[in-house]
């Protein structure tokens, strides 16, 4: 339904820290180029904690457009609170995005049946198909196969992104999931890991610089060309974790403000790379280029 590469993708924001409509235009032009499948928009990446409700609805909207049917648009509506992921679901919904994806309640630290009852009264509100997305280090709720498992009953509930780095969880969640609903690596560095357990692409941070290897990546995967496949994981391996050597997407928009896909602008409480710090990030993006 989504495609093998979804890119969570940034918000560029201008030097005063408004959204930069113009470099967002340009950047979803350059993703679809880039071997992007689907966009989540308002995702973590996107720096959501810090977008106003109605920031993202024009977020939801400017990219629909702007997409004009090239790709599918899923909107991040999640929260930890239920009822205000219900209303922005709706008016997502509203915004004519193709789908919703709805991250496990953070900081709350809901037991698992309560993440059911959470997910399950989002979900029948909506006819859009929804992704659960399980982030444990980012949420401190970790959504385990089993609620996974009873949560799929639901015909909306289409896919998961599996950020818990767990393979084990992750081996365990394949086998408990219907055929019809998909696992996402939520980890770059992950995704041939998760490929050979079952999932079948990604939700990824590295397809707004690499897009076209990721897609090869999997591609090769796919056709049995393993070997090809594990030579761009190496290759693009560094790339991988040094888009988390800090908070991100900060070292994500450095990179791209290197090749001018926006500025490195970041909104509080997260803050631009020191000088070490990008330093880093040029290593790597340049020899990888």
């Amino acid at each position: 339904m989504f495609g093998r590469v979804i890119t969570a993708m940034a918000t560029p924001f201008t030097k005063t820290g408004e959204i930069d409509w113009i470099q967002l235009e340009k950047l979803i032009e350059h993703l679809i180029k880039t071997g992007s499948d689907s966009l989540v928009v308002s995702g973590t990446t996107a720096e959501s904690p810090t977008l106003t409700h109605s920031e993202k609805l024009e977020l939801f909207r400017f990219a629909v457009k702007t997409a004009a049917g090239r790709v599918k648009i899923i909107a991040g509506t999640g929260s930890n609170n239920t009822q205000q992921s219900i209303e922005l679901s709706r008016q997502a919904a509203a915004c004519d995005v193709d789908a919703l994806m709805l991250v496990a309640p953070y900081y709350n630290k809901p037991s698992q049946e309560a993440m059911i009852q959470h997910f399950q009264a989002i979900a029948e509100r909506t006819e859009l198909p929804i992704v659960l997305y399980n982030v444990p280090g980012r949420t401190s709720s970790n959504l385990l196969p089993a609620t996974v498992a009873q949560l799929a009953e639901h015909q909306n509930i289409v896919a998961v992104k599996e950020a818990s780095g767990d393979i084990d969880q992750i081996s365990l969640l394949a086998r408990l999931l219907p055929d019809d609903v998909v696992i996402y690596s939520g980890d770059d560095s992950l995704t041939l890991p998760i490929l050979s357990i079952g999932g079948v692409g990604v939700i990824s941070v590295a397809s707004h610089l690499f897009g076209l290897e990721l897609q090869e990546m999997i591609q090769s995967y796919e056709q049995g060309n393993v070997k090809r496949a594990l030579e761009l994981h190496q290759q693009l391996y560094p790339a991988f974790k040094g888009l988390f050597l800090t908070s991100s997407p900060a070292p994500l928009k450095y990179a791209m403000s290197e090749l001018g896909l926006c500025e490195p602008t970041l909104r509080l409480p997260l803050i631009e790379l020191n000088q070490q710090e990008k330093e880093a990030v040029k290593e790597w993006l340049y020899s990888l280029r």
